[in-house]
C-alpha cells in the first residue's frame, strides 16, 4: 500500500452477496495539486507578470489589425523563398528518414542483442532529439555558411531523430517468425531485415514519414531567422520594419501552403494505414 493510500483509506464496499470490495480514492486530487504547485514554482521562476500581459495585450490585436488585410502585391517576392521553404523540408525529411533506418535497427532489442549496442543508440537518438531545430540550424550556418543548405542540414537532424524512435518501437512489436526463419537458413541479419521486417514497417514508416514533413514545412518557415534561408528570413526582415501588411501575406501563403501538403499529406496516409 503507497503513502498515498494510507493518507486517503481506500472507500470499503458492501456488496449484495455480503462480500466488501476496497475502491483505492481517485489521484485526481494530488495530480491537481502538483500541476498547481508547479505552476506557482513555474511563475516564480519565470517571472511572468499578469498585470503586464493585460496591459500589453491590446498591442497583439493592433498588429493582428495592421495585417489585414494582407499586401497582395508582395506575393511575387514570397514565391523564392516559400519554394526554398518546401524544398528544404522535402530534402531534409527524405535524408533524415532514410539515414535513420539502420541506426533504428540497431537500436531494436529484437533485431540487435548486444545490450551495450542498443543502449548506446538510444541515447544517441535522445541525445539528437533533445537539440532544438532552432539551435541546429543556427550551428549549421556556422559551418555550413547562410543558405537553404544550413536549413536543410537541421531539418534533416530533427527528422532523423523524430522518425528514429518511432521507427524502432515499430520494429519491436512485428511479427519475428520469418526474420528468425531467414536467419536460422543462414541469411545475415541486414538480409533478414530488409525481406522480412522491413514489409511489416513500411507503411506505418511511410505514414509517420509523410506526418514529419507536415511539421518541418512550419518549422522551415522560422529558420531564416538565424540566417538558414526560406520564409523566415523575408519574415524577420519584414517584422522588424514594421511592415505587418506583408507580414499578413507571407503569413497567408505559409497557411494555405500547409493546408495544401497537409491535405495531400492525409489522403496519403489513409492509404497507407
Amino acid at each position: 500500500m503507497g503513502i498515498y493510500d494510507k493518507l486517503f483509506p481506500p472507500k470499503i464496499i458492501t456488496m449484495a452477496n455480503g462480500k466488501t470490495v476496497a475502491k483505492p480514492r481517485s489521484r485526481a486530487p494530488l495530480a491537481v495539486f502538483i500541476l498547481l504547485a508547479l505552476t506557482v514554482l513555474s511563475v516564480k521562476v519565470t517571472g511572468f507578470n499578469m498585470e503586464t500581459l493585460v496591459k500589453r495585450i491590446h498591442e497583439f490585436f493592433t498588429i493582428l489589425k495592421e495585417m489585414v488585410p494582407p499586401q497582395w502585391d508582395y506575393m511575387p517576392k514570397i514565391w523564392q523563398p516559400l519554394f526554398d521553404t518546401i524544398k528544404m523540408s522535402l530534402l531534409g525529411s527524405v535524408i533524415g528518414s532514410v539515414l535513420v533506418v539502420p541506426f533504428a535497427m540497431l537500436a531494436s532489442t529484437n533485431i540487435i542483442k548486444n545490450r551495450f549496442v542498443v543502449s548506446f543508440m538510444r541515447l544517441f537518438l535522445s541525445i539528437v532529439r533533445t537539440l532544438p531545430t532552432l539551435v541546429t540550424a543556427l550551428i549549421a550556418t556556422y559551418v555550413l555558411g547562410l543558405g537553404t543548405l544550413a536549413g536543410t542540414t537541421a531539418i534533416a537532424v530533427f527528422t532523423f531523430a523524430y522518425i528514429g524512435k518511432i521507427l524502432y518501437e515499430e520494429i519491436e512489436t512485428v511479427d519475428m517468425g520469418a526474420f528468425e526463419a531467414m536467419e536460422a537458413m543462414g541469411a545475415t541479419k541486414v538480409r533478414a531485415f530488409i525481406s522480412s521486417i522491413v514489409p511489416q514497417v513500411l507503411p506505418s514508416y511511410l505514414s509517420n514519414c509523410l506526418f514529419c514533413f507536415e511539421g518541418n514545412v512550419r518549422y522551415a518557415s522560422i529558420l531564416g531567422y538565424v540566417g538558414a534561408g526560406g520564409l523566415g528570413l523575408i519574415l524577420n526582415e519584414k517584422i522588424g520594419w514594421r511592415e505587418y501588411s506583408s507580414v499578413g501575406m507571407i503569413l497567408v501563403a505559409l497557411f494555405v501552403t500547409v493546408f495544401i501538403i497537409e491535405s495531400i499529406s492525409r489522403a496519403a496516409r489513409k492509404r497507407l494505414v
